[in-house]
């Protein structure tokens, strides 16, 4: 998994509450296990003016020109800046794939669903945390400003806006330390694989007859 430091990337502002993880990514594209392809169909039902399938070539399909996803200022958009109680629904982690799969890095809400919130961290998306006044000042910097860009430093907890004022956020240490250190929870098992090996002796020793073999 990439760590996580300092990253700076333009705003996608997408204005809508409650935004469940079907809307983020539909139903009918979970068939994969795999962590990649879904960038394509983030957002699907509100990204295109025909419905879509697996298997379709989505470069043929119809672009809503009125979503904020294909609009030409938010194109290579990194940052999604949303809404209270995103990532609610199911608890898919195909959203969080489908999310990163499509660049974005991190997204600034007032609040997410705990599933959501959970699966992010153990991929490599930070959900940032602010202030319900503080998004809405973002909205506006954002919609206001073509290529509105956020610095996220992580390490120092802060969002950084362009004009350099400096936002405060709080993040549990176990998240913050997981996200600097690119570690999923693969990862963070195998940290203790010395642990692990010390202790299969040990019981190796004790219950010889567990594993012998048969």
């Amino acid at each position: 998994m990439k760590p996580f430091t300092t990253f700076n990337g333009i705003v996608l502002p997408l204005d809508r509450p409650n935004v469940d993880t079907d809307s983020i990514i539909p139903k009918q594209y979970l068939k994969s296990i795999k962590r990649s392809g879904f960038g394509v169909n983030l957002f699907d039902a509100w990204r295109y003016l025909d419905p879509g399938n697996p298997g379709d070539d989505h470069a043929r399909r119809r672009l809503n020109p009125n979503f904020i996803l294909n609009q030409p200022r938010y194109q290579g958009a990194e940052i999604l800046l949303a809404r209270q109680n995103f990532g609610c629904g199911s608890s898919r982690e195909h959203a969080v794939w489908a999310l990163m799969d499509c660049g974005f890095r991190a997204v600034v809400a007032p609040g997410y669903a705990d599933i959501f919130f959970s699966n992010s961290f153990k991929n490599g998306l930070l959900p940032v945390v602010l202030p319900d006044d503080t998004v809405d000042q973002l909205f506006r910097e954002t919609f206001a400003q073509p290529g509105y860009r956020l610095t996220i430093d992580l390490e120092e907890q802060k969002v950084i806006t362009p004009d350099g004022t400096r936002i405060l956020f709080a993040i549990e240490t176990g998240y913050k330390e997981r996200l600097l250190k690119g570690l999923d929870e693969i990862g963070i098992t195998l940290g203790g694989a010395g642990e692990i090996r010390a202790y299969e002796e040990r019981q190796k020793k004790k219950t010889p007859w567990l594993f012998a073999d048969k």
